[in-house]
C-alpha cells in the first residue's frame, strides 16, 4: 500500500504521485473533510502549534500550503512569500531573559561589537556590549564565550521573562549563560550619555588595520557645561582585569560644545561625525576636531542620521519637522553663512486654514522639497543601508513611518500603529536583514513590526520601565561567497548563528533570542 504524502495523491494507474493543486478530480468533499479530521486527530509537533502573534496563521498551516502551493501561497489579501509569512511567525515568538545587577548602565545607550581581548592564557575574540547609562556611566560587558573561563568583574545572571516558563515546557528551554560587567571597565563620564555609535575607521595603510574599529560617545552635558564627544580605540586588544586607567586611556576627546548634543552620529569611512543639538547640527572632523555648522535652528535637532552615501544627513527637529541637508559643499566654522530658510510648520490636515499655519527660520544646505512633518517632536531616525532613499522616523505621539525620498511629498509609504509614547527620546532598531523593527514605549512594552507589509507582530510587557535603548546583534564577519542573485540583506541574514538582540531599560539590561 503507498505511504500517504501530505500535498500529495497517488495515481495507482499510472504508479506516481501527483501534487495537490486543487479538489482531486472525482473526490467528494465528504472524503476531503473526513480526512482533515482524521489530520486534525494527529498529535502535532509542539513548535508548529504555536499561533503566530499577528499573523493569525500557524506554522503547521502554513508549512501544509507551502506543499500545496510551493513558496508564493494565496491570501485572501493576495499572494505572499512562504519565507516572508514564516519569519514573521517566528519572530512573534521570542525569549526574554532580564539579567541582574545591571540597572541604570543601559538607559543612556547601547551597542554591541565584536572585539579582541587579552587574557592570562593569551588574546582571543569575544561579543562586549558597550553601555551608557543616562546617569552618565560607560560599561564594557563581556557578553561572548570568555565569561565561561574567566572571573573578571560582576557576574550577571539570566531570569526568563517571556513567556514565563510552564512545568511542563521547562526543558525545553534554552538557558542563555551568564554576562559580566568587567572589572574596571567602568567609567563615569562628565555627563550623562546620549549616544552610542560604531564604525570602522579606513587606514591608508594596507595592512591588517586597514579597517579599524571605534566607537563615538557623545555626552548630553549638564547646567553648567555643554556636552562633548568622545571616540573609544578599540583596535588593541582590551584586558579583562583592566583597571579604570587603563581604559580611560582609550577614550579621547574630540570637541566640547556650549549647548546640548542630544545625539551623534558618523559617516561611512570614519572622517567625519555629525552632532544634533538645541542650536542645529554640526559636522566634527574626527582627526583634527574641528567643527562647522551644517543646520542651525532654534528647534533642537533630536535625531539625526547619515545618508548611506554620506553626502546628507536627516535631522529630526524637536517640532516635528525632518528636514535633509547637504554636506557635500565646503562648510566653515561661523554659522553666518549659511543660507536661511523660511519652512512652513503645518498640521498634517490639509484642510486646515491657513491661519494656523506657522513659519520658522532655519539656516544650512537644506533641501526643501525633501521636508517631512511629524504630528510630534522627532524621536529616532533610521535611514536603511539596502536602499538609502527609505528612511523610518518615529515621533513622540507615537507615529511610526517609513519614507521614501523619492516620493516624500506623497508622505509616508508605510505606517506602523500601536506605540504607546508622549515625551521620550526612544530608539528604533532595524534588525540585520532590515526587515523588522523594534521600538519600546510609556507603557513598558516592546513592539515588533514587519517592515514590508507594517504588521504589528509582537507586543508584551516584561520590563516596570520604558526599553529605550536596543540593537540586534549583527554579523561581523561574513562567512562564505554571496551569490551574485543574493541581496546583501539576505546574504546577511543568511551569515547569523540566530536572530538576537539586546534591550536596555532603567530597570537593566535584557537579552531576547528566536529559537
Amino acid at each position: 500500500m503507498p505511504q500517504d504524502l501530505p500535498g500529495f495523491y497517488y495515481d495507482a494507474e499510472k504508479n506516481r504521485y501527483f501534487p495537490i493543486k486543487g479538489p482531486i478530480p472525482g473526490s467528494s468533499r465528504a472524503s476531503s473533510s473526513s480526512s482533515s479530521s482524521a489530520a486534525a486527530q494527529k498529535p502535532t509537533p509542539k513548535s508548529t502549534r504555536v499561533l503566530g502573534r499577528r499573523t493569525g496563521l500557524r506554522a503547521s498551516k502554513l508549512l501544509h500550503l507551502r506543499e500545496l502551493f510551493g513558496n508564493i501561497i494565496p491570501f485572501s489579501k493576495g499572494k505572499c512569500s512562504f519565507k516572508e509569512e514564516f519569519q514573521k511567525i517566528q519572530i512573534s515568538q521570542p525569549v526574554v531573559w532580564k539579567y541582574s545587577e545591571t540597572d541604570k548602565i543601559v538607559d543612556g545607550a547601547l551597542e554591541q561589537i565584536h572585539i579582541d581581548v587579552q587574557t592570562p592564557e593569551g588574546q582571543t575574540e569575544t561579543d562586549v556590549l558597550l553601555t551608557g547609562g543616562a546617569n552618565g556611566s560607560l560599561s564594557f560587558v563581556e557578553v561572548g564565550k570568555v565569561r565561561q573561563h574567566f572571573d573578571y568583574g560582576v557576574k550577571c545572571m539570566p531570569d526568563r521573562v517571556w513567556p514565563l516558563i510552564k512545568e511542563n515546557d521547562a526543558e525545553f528551554v534554552r538557558i542563555p549563560g551568564h554576562i559580566q560587567r568587567l572589572a574596571g571597565a567602568s567609567l563615569q563620564m562628565s555627563s550623562n550619555i546620549s549616544c552610542i555609535k560604531l564604525f570602522r575607521k579606513h587606514s591608508s595603510t594596507m595592512d591588517d588595520s586597514s579597517n579599524i574599529q571605534e566607537a563615538l560617545i557623545s555626552t548630553l552635558g549638564s547646567e553648567t557645561s555643554g556636552g562633548s564627544l568622545y571616540i573609544v580605540k578599540l583596535i588593541e586588544p582590551l584586558e579583562l582585569d583592566s583597571n579604570i586607567r587603563t581604559i580611560s586611556q582609550r577614550i579621547h576627546k574630540v570637541a566640547s560644545f556650549d549647548c546640548t548634543v542630544w545625539t551623534a552620529d558618523c559617516n561611512f569611512n570614519g572622517s567625519q561625525a555629525v552632532t544634533g543639538t538645541n542650536l542645529g547640527a554640526a559636522l566634527v572632523d574626527l582627526e583634527t576636531g574641528v567643527r562647522s555648522w551644517v543646520c542651525r535652528s532654534k528647534s533642537d535637532v533630536f535625531a539625526l542620521q547619515f545618508i548611506q552615501s554620506g553626502n546628507a544627513i536627516l535631522c529630526g527637529l524637536r517640532n516635528g519637522v525632518i528636514v535633509t541637508v547637504d554636506v557635500r559643499e565646503k562648510q566653515v566654522g561661523s554659522s553666518a553663512r549659511l543660507i536661511r530658510h523660511r519652512i512652513t510648520h503645518a498640521p498634517l490636515d490639509k484642510t486646515v486654514g491657513n491661519s494656523t499655519r506657522k513659519l520658522f527660520e532655519l539656516s544650512g544646505n537644506i533641501y526643501p522639497s525633501c521636508n517631512v512633518k511629524m504630528p510630534s517632536s522627532i524621536s529616532s531616525l533610521v535611514s536603511l543601508q539596502f536602499d538609502d532613499h527609505y528612511f523610518l522616523a518615529s515621533s513622540m505621539d507615537g507615529s511610526v513611518k517609513l519614507y521614501d525620498h523619492r516620493l516624500i511629498q506623497r508622505g509616508a509609504v508605510q505606517s506602523y500603529e500601536g506605540l504607546v509614547n508622549s515625551h521620550t527620546r526612544i530608539q528604533l532598531a532595524v534588525d540585520p536583514s532590515e526587515k523588522f523593527v523594534m521600538s519600546g514605549g510609556e507603557d513598558c512594552k516592546l513592539r515588533l513590526w514587519s517592515i514590508k507589509s507594517g504588521e504589528l507582530l509582537f507586543e508584551e510587557k516584561f520590563s516596570n520601565s520604558v526599553p529605550s535603548t536596543m540593537c540586534w546583534h549583527s554579523a561581523e564577519r561574513l562567512m562564505g561567497v554571496r551569490d551574485e542573485r543574493q541581496s546583501y540583506p539576505e546574504y546577511l541574514y543568511q551569515q547569523r548563528y540566530g536572530l538576537e538582540a539586546w534591550l536596555g531599560s532603567h530597570e537593566g539590561l535584557f537579552y531576547m533570542h528566536w529559537s
